[in-house]
């Protein structure tokens, strides 16, 4: 079984919905672990919109990534800009991935609008994870 870490600014978004389609796609062939340089909470939306695909994040916490510098992680993926610049080291033989997917948080607009970024950084967060565990856990 492969550990894998999926890193944000504030494990409360896009980590948070990577970590649930990571875990979705894999099965038992990876523990999954989301993190944030800092801790946000989770955002209600992303439990909303990872709901309509029938994926319950909602007992997800918002962790640091001090919270996990002794797991031997054998992939690191860090899923903003910001993340990546700021991804401490891993020890042993970690290999690093990065996508910047923007932040629906900071989407604007009336409530339907915000809501619909949502789904449109869950779509290619989904996309994105499943090929990842096609390429790297199949």
């Amino acid at each position: 079984m492969k550990n894998i870490l999926v890193l944000c600014t504030g494990n409360s978004c896009r980590s948070q919905i990577a970590d649930g389609y990571l875990k979705h796609f894999a099965g038992d062939k990876a523990a999954v672990y989301s993190a944030g340089i800092e801790t946000h909470g989770v955002n209600p939306k992303a439990i909303k919109v990872m709901a309509e695909n029938q994926i319950d994040i909602s007992g997800h916490t918002s962790n640091h990534v001090d919270e996990y510098l002794n797991i031997p992680f054998d992939y690191v993926i860090t899923v903003c800009d910001n993340a990546n610049e700021a991804c401490p080291f891993f020890p042993g033989t970690v290999e690093r991935f990065h996508q910047n997917f923007p932040d629906p948080a900071k989407a604007s607009g009336s409530e339907e609008e915000i809501f619909q970024e949502f789904v449109r950084v869950r779509d290619m967060i989904k996309v994105y994870c499943e090929n990842f565990v096609k390429r790297h856990l199949s």
